[in-house]
């Protein structure tokens, strides 16, 4: 839900590069950097399980995250703006925090949810359902910024398409995409051409002519006919 706050407290990296970033991996935790407003950026390390547990809540990737930093008394109202994942073990590997004003809009972008795709009649009929995009950028306060927006295709017909312009207005979201892109579509399905007949074979449902066996030559004697010379 759009909002959401979660309290989630960092520690400061004292040492840098690859080795030592292994070695808070090994330890459970995510070595990450805090980038402040109007300050320099802050080397930290998150509890793999707490930033996990954080970013798969009702708001998802757009919580806004309240660091703290330890042995600090300032709170850091944050957004995810980067991570990185284990490409085998799904593991975060690495991850950007964005301090933010939530009193000034930011840019996110947002997951677009297909609903009633089911009792579309173009569906009906036996048209695809396609979703050409699955985000779309919109800009609004960090505490307004929605997990997802959905899109009610339950009344698209044979070759309808829908577009950003036809997302139901959500309160303080300004869609900074063209109007124009398309979000789905229900097209009519592809039909399988018949196969050709290789030459020289009964088409489906002929029979051969009486004497022909497969092979057979033009003599009768199952060899390649031949004349003579």
């Amino acid at each position: 839900m759009a909002g959401e706050r979660i309290k989630l407290e960092v520690s400061t990296r004292e040492r840098l590069g690859s080795r030592e970033s292994r070695r808070l991996r090994n330890r459970g935790l995510v070595p990450g950097i805090l980038y402040g407003t109007g300050v320099e950026p802050h080397a930290i390390a998150v509890p793999e399980r707490d930033l996990r547990r954080a970013l798969t809540g009702g708001s998802g990737m757009h919580a806004i995250l309240d660091v703290v930093v330890t042995g600090t008394d300032s709170t850091h109202p944050s957004i995810l703006k980067d991570y990185q994942q284990d490409p085998l073990r799904g593991k975060l590997v690495h991850v950007d925090l964005q301090e933010v004003r939530l009193d000034r809009p930011i840019s996110a972008t947002v997951t677009v949810l297909l609903t009633g795709g089911d009792d579309a009649p173009g569906v009906r009929e036996g048209g695809a359902l396609s979703q050409v995009a699955r985000e779309v950028n919109v800009e609004a306060l960090p505490m307004e910024v929605p997990e997802h927006i959905e899109l009610d295709v339950s009344t698209m017909g044979m070759g309808d398409s829908l577009r950003i312009s036809d997302l139901s207005g959500v309160q303080g979201v300004t869609f900074l995409d063209d109007p124009e892109t398309v979000l789905a579509t229900v097209t009519v399905p592809m039909r399988e051409e018949p196969e050709a007949v290789a030459e020289g074979e009964p088409a489906e449902g002929e029979e051969r002519p009486e004497g022909a066996a497969e092979g057979e030559g033009a003599d009768g004697s199952g060899e390649p006919g031949t004349v003579e010379g």
